[in-house]
């Protein structure tokens, strides 16, 4: 029986033009981009094409203002310790919130043990930031102030364009993770007003090990690889061609269908929302359902264990998760759950499900049934179910 994949959000798989233009560069180009010959030339406008379809996608002025990564995660450790290392003559101080992903939380952990100082604001129930926070936490030493634009657990998608104008005004620099919204969401970093922006390839059906980092003019940063001068002498290292190529070319597509993906997406949610209490009952939906990703929804479910219901739903066919895959293999309780009020027991219940383009409301349907029947397995040897 065919698997089916409500955690895009870990993996989503390529789409099959991006697929025929990997292979294309795998099997007409090898060049070096920065090679000074035909070949080299070759590879680098394959990359310079790549450059412009990402600059579109996110709206940036010039695409020398993208720097291609290995994905996501080197763009945040880029952007907050390039940051923090360029700036230390002006001070040491950094502001964060409590729900940003461990790309962010382990680089600002690592920068602690350096003398730097970090404040992490609280959220509200829904995982808000409240911009007035940030006002207050800024200090004469701050140099950065990093939000995430969306949360890849429960989706809440943050007033990322007031806290940019907060920052401008105080002339600190702002940057954001991105990365589960590039390519699901229309981001457009002139109207945003951030500095910088971290994107994967993944999130909009490119290949993985594959990310950027918008870095706007004038934004005062080092790079975290020394070496060559590639990406305009921002990231050394041979750049990733096939990836590129591919992430190009899924950018390219993200842009044009955006409207109707969102769309599709949207329906699919919205009928997982609205038919849930047809086949269960005791459950929280996590998160700012107005305004967060079209593509996700967590959900907490009393008296039972994620974890459990994610294996039982695996061996039905259906790939779900409980939290982010790079917090997978973690014992710990998770710190966004816990920061929006969940308790423990319900935080260990919680189901992260992300929608893609090629699923269908029929199979919302048959997950829900499956689900239910799950559910009951596990709450009837539930001892705080029979508790309760």
């Amino acid at each position: 029986m065919e698997m089916i994949n409500f955690d895009h959000i870990s993996a989503s798989p390529l789409l099959p033009e991006v697929k025929q233009a990997m292979i294309d560069i795998i099997n007409g180009e090898y060049g070096n981009p920065s090679s000074q010959h035909k070949i080299g030339e070759k590879a680098f406008v394959a990359i310079d094409n790549a450059r412009t379809s990402l600059a579109e996608l996110i709206n940036c002025r010039d695409s020398k203002e993208i720097v291609f990564t290995s994905g996501g995660t080197e763009s945040i450790n880029h952007a907050i310790k390039g940051v923090a290392f360029a700036n230390a003559e002006k001070g040491k101080h950094i502001v964060t919130s409590n729900i940003e992903h461990n790309a962010v939380v382990r680089s600002l952990r690592r920068l602690k043990t350096m003398g730097y100082e970090v404040t992490s604001l609280s959220v509200d129930e829904s995982g808000k930031v409240n911009p007035e926070d940030v006002v207050k936490a800024i200090t004469n030493e701050t140099i950065l102030v990093s939000i995430m634009h969306s949360n890849n657990e429960i989706g809440t998608i943050q007033n990322i364009k007031e806290i940019a104008q907060i920052t401008k005004e105080k002339k600190i620099i702002f940057h954001t993770d991105a990365v589960d919204s590039v390519g699901i969401v229309p981001i457009d970093v002139q109207e945003l007003g951030v500095d910088l922006l971290s994107f994967a390839s993944n999130t909009f059906y490119g290949p993985t090990g594959v990310g950027g980092l918008y870095i706007r003019k004038a934004c005062r940063i080092f790079p975290l690889l020394d070496g060559g001068m590639q990406e305009n002498n921002k990231r050394a290292g041979a750049e990733n061609l096939i990836g590129i190529v591919g992430m190009g070319v899924a950018a390219e597509i993200a842009k044009r269908d955006m409207d109707k993906r969102l769309v599709h997406l949207k329906s699919l949610k919205n009928k997982f929302i609205n038919d849930i209490p047809k086949y269960i009952d005791e459950y929280y939906i996590n998160g700012n359902v107005e305004n967060s990703l079209p593509n996700l929804v967590s959900i907490s479910i009393k008296y039972i264990e994620g974890e459990s219901v994610v294996l039982m739903l695996d061996d039905e066919n259906f790939a779900v998760s409980t939290r982010s895959a790079c917090a997978s293999g973690s014992l710990r309780t998770s710190h966004v759950l816990l920061s929006i009020g969940r308790d423990s027991a319900d935080a260990q219940g919680t189901l992260v499900i992300t929608f893609g383009i090629n699923n269908t409301e029929a199979q919302v349907t048959k997950f829900l049934e499956s689900l239910k029947i799950v559910v009951k397995s596990l709450r009837d040897i539930s001892p705080l179910y029979k508790g309760k």
